[in-house]
């Protein structure tokens, strides 16, 4: 059995951990486990560090559980929150379960026959039949408001972030989530929660609930919240969360928001969101240092990622088109994407539209670009570029002679026009 505590610690993902915890992996298969809010029907990219922690756990021989808080995500969790969340349906919270699931699948042993194999619980299983006056009577007693008002979480919301305070809802989160893990303690063995560096306090509050209660020794461990290099918010882009369900975060998206990480942040999330061994990574950091600019460190990063959670076939379509843009791409590359893919590697290039049945008898390439679309200002700068090998369409060049028709459509309904080097232009077909 690898030492867990020692895997995390050097890759960066150990913020706080309980004197007593790394000691008691060693001596025996531990059981642990991450909470996930079940707020969408995907995870992003704000979820992988805890989702790698339960990985590296279960890969050292130890036993992880994924618990999707369907009971607290009808409550939602204040901490690092300035307002309350809008609360969820069994229903939808159903439906973000099942779709979480077989995410996780993508990063833990679920289905083996091994002891230390994952299982998926859902708080609400255990908390739907607990009434209001079993839980203050049997769980509240134990805990005590001064102890609950010192956390962070709660001080932070009563003074001075949001005027509107905390409601009460929200105040008996910490002692929903510390429930969770005196249930699992008594019902599944587990003696270790991890988290975010934010969820200490709940976390805590777990231990102490399973020492007063049960009479047991539990422990805690948690994470760093990651950031960027220049302060803002991991995992967040112009249009929003990253996320790893291919329907919202397309798989080339995905392998650009890494193939774009600076430097630093590549040398921190190389050791943090991909299971590369600790001599791989320090090579890999000595090469970058040598020739930053080839960027290999980052090319690595995006390629280990992209695969782990997209898979092998997803990487190399979105490699591919990667090079549509920067590299020597051929015609066949271009009609071998999809729509989605096609509009993201091209979003923000100018669009016109064509009417369709124009094409179906041809329409010569300077007729095309300068009058049905006006690339050109006018049809002899357009042949002048074109004589001198500028132009292109759908990444082959053209010459004088060339038409263009319906054949030439990328996904049934593109043309890309390419003026010089950088100048890209699409034609919807209509």
């Amino acid at each position: 059995m690898n030492n867990f505590v020692e895997e995390v610690r050097w890759r960066g993902m150990l913020h706080d951990i309980m004197p007593g915890t790394e000691e008691m992996l060693q001596k025996e298969m531990g059981i642990a486990y991450v909470g996930i809010d079940p707020t969408a029907d995907s995870l992003h990219i704000g979820h992988l560090v805890s989702i790698m922690l339960l990985k590296h756990f279960q890969l050292t021989g130890h036993k992880p559980y994924a618990l999707v808080g369907g009971a607290t995500g009808m409550i939602g969790d204040p901490s690092g929150k300035s307002k309350e969340r809008n609360l969820l349906d069994e229903e939808t919270l159903r439906h973000n379960q099942k779709a979480i699931q077989a995410q996780l699948a993508r990063f833990l042993d679920f289905d083996s026959d091994v002891p230390n194999k994952a299982e998926l619980v859902n708080n609400y299983d255990w908390m739907k039949t607990f009434s209001f006056l079993d839980f203050i009577r049997d769980v509240g007693k134990h805990i005590t408001v001064n102890y609950m008002m010192a956390k962070d979480s709660v001080k932070k919301r009563i003074v001075g972030e949001g005027a509107e305070g905390m409601s009460f809802t929200e105040f008996t989160y910490q002692l929903v989530q510390g429930y969770d893990f005196l249930h699992l303690y008594r019902e599944k063995g587990c003696r270790l929660q991890m988290g975010g560096s934010d969820q200490w306090g709940n976390i805590t509050t777990g231990t102490e609930m399973i020492r007063r209660i049960a009479g047991g020794e539990a422990y805690a461990l948690t994470c760093p919240l990651i950031t960027k290099a220049d302060g803002s918010k991991f995992g967040k882009t112009e249009s929003g969360n990253v996320w790893l369900d291919a329907r919202l975060t397309s798989p080339y998206k995905f392998y650009q928001f890494w193939l774009n990480t600076s430097d630093e942040d590549a040398a921190k999330y190389i050791k943090i969101f991909t299971l590369l061994e600790q001599t791989v990574v320090k090579e890999l950091l000595e090469v970058h240092v040598e020739a930053p600019h080839q960027r290999k460190l980052q090319h690595r990063l995006a390629e280990e990622v992209t695969r782990m959670v997209h898979g092998a076939e997803a990487l190399e379509k979105a490699i591919q088109a990667s090079g549509i843009l920067f590299g020597k791409a051929t015609e066949d590359t271009l009609r071998a994407l999809d729509e989605e893919t096609l509009l993201d590697i091209f979003e923000g290039v100018p669009q016109h539209e064509i009417a369709c049945r124009e094409l179906e008898n041809g329409i010569d390439i300077v007729e095309l670009v300068s009058t049905h679309a006006p690339i050109f200002k006018s049809k002899g700068e357009a042949r002048k570029l074109i004589q001198g090998n500028g132009l292109s369409v759908n990444k082959a060049k053209v010459n004088l002679e060339r038409t263009v028709d319906t054949r030439g459509l990328i996904a049934g309904k593109f043309i890309l026009i390419q003026k010089g080097k950088k100048n890209y232009f699409l034609l919807r077909a209509l």
